[in-house]
């Protein structure tokens, strides 16, 4: 194979981007070979934007058309799990937008026909190709910074508008994406949190539904979990804030580090803070503290990056810098925050298949009765999702 023959299903906001870059060749190897959607104005677009390019109304007949290699799919999160499943039955290759699905059941279910197919699976994560957040999670990884005591996330730069909500029927739904800010926005810093430090053991947390917005699903969010060692993590995020912060901050036996506006800052001890606690005759510490600054240099890859790497892994059989069963870890984090509000209890992880089960019902429930309300017929405005092939910068780190 000389180059991968790719259909992508789902040509909203999203996918129309991925197919224009696709298709304008600036992913290297790989070709745009058909688009599937449902709607009228989006295949309008396509015939328009993508000529040449082979149309699907009915995403099965694409999978079994012989005419692509791998699918991307972007279309409501709910779909992506049973999408993916039929696509991996079909021999092709998957790359899928986050979040993984809405819950982590038909995730794992997901995973398991991934890795039956033998087939490569990638997650559109494009903040993974964030130089500052590789260069954390090294630090981390390595034990740079000692022991880890503390992560503190203020993710508020997410803002949004009530025109945003209203872009898209299916928006901020929980029938169609599953929840709020945790399922849309934040997938990215969910999966850079587990991605740099593991996941965590224990999660509670508080959600505020409709705070901000006339929304049904959550817009304002803390989360708090705690690790095996001990160490703990809040995370704090917001679509109603502005102007928001993006300020990460890990703290260590070692020292600590923060990122911010585009710089990382290394706080180092030259002595391990528990050896310093022990020795130290004095009432506080003199011990000095070595500073350096980390800028970030040009901007990340992003969804290029992403999508050249899977070109790279089908053709060539390089390292995925975001496998798509690793999907599962932020998603476990977003569910157990839901479910820790929903039921005012810690929740621990990994969760039994007691608690999936309650997660899923109490999600079910929700889907009910948001559907018996018809939120979505009470908006104003509601517009079509609109086709733009360009990629949104909202989507890249911002600080």
């Amino acid at each position: 194979m000389k180059e991968v023959r790719t259909g992508i299903i789902g040509i909203g906001n999203m996918g129309s981007a991925h197919a224009a870059n696709i298709y304008d060749g600036k992913v290297q190897n790989m070709r745009l070979s058909a688009v599937c959607d449902l709607k009228e104005n989006a295949l309008q677009w396509a015939e328009t934007r993508l000529k040449g390019v082979k149309q699907y109304r009915d995403y099965k007949e694409m999978l079994l058309s012989k005419e692509v290699d791998a699918i991307i799919i972007a279309t409501p999160h709910k779909l992506h799990p049973i999408i993916a499943g039929e696509a991996f039955a079909a021999g092709l290759h998957v790359l899928t937008e986050k979040p993984a699905g809405i819950d982590i059941r038909s995730v794992r279910e997901m995973n398991a026909a991934a890795e039956k197919s033998g087939k490569r699976f990638g997650i559109m994560y494009n903040q993974r190709t964030n130089p500052l957040y590789a260069k954390l999670r090294q630090m981390v990884k390595e034990g740079t910074l000692g022991e880890i005591k503390r992560m503190v996330w203020i993710i508020t730069n997410w803002y949004r508008t009530q025109s945003y909500y209203d872009s898209g029927e299916w928006r901020a739904t929980w029938d169609g994406e599953g929840g709020g800010v945790l399922l849309n926005q934040c997938p990215h810093n969910l999966d850079l949190w587990q991605w740099i430090m593991g996941m965590p053991m224990k999660v509670q947390a508080h959600c505020q539904y409709g705070r901000y917005h006339q929304i049904d699903v959550e817009d304002d969010v803390t989360i708090w979990a705690e690790y095996a060692n001990g160490a703990t993590a809040s995370f704090i995020t917001s679509t109603g804030e502005y102007p928001g912060t993006n300020r990460l901050e890990i703290s260590g036996t070692k020292g600590k580090a923060v990122i911010e506006g585009g710089v990382l800052k290394w706080y180092a001890l030259n002595k391990d803070e528990r050896i310093i606690c022990k020795t130290e005759a004095d009432n506080t510490s003199h011990e000095p503290v070595l500073y350096k600054e980390i800028v970030q240099e040009g901007q990340e890859s992003a969804h290029l990056g992403i999508l050249q790497n899977f070109t790279d892994a089908v053709l060539e059989g390089k390292e995925l810098l975001a496998p798509g069963k690793e999907g599962i870890f932020g998603l476990t984090i977003s569910n157990a925050a839901y479910l820790s509000d929903w039921t005012g209890s810690t929740v621990d992880l990994p969760m039994s298949q007691e608690t999936e089960e309650n997660f899923c019902k109490l999600l079910k429930r929700k889907q009910e009765e948001e559907q018996q309300r018809l939120v979505r017929m009470t908006r104003e405005h509601m517009e079509t999702e609109r086709q733009t092939g360009n990629y949104d910068k909202r989507w890249n780190v911002r600080w």
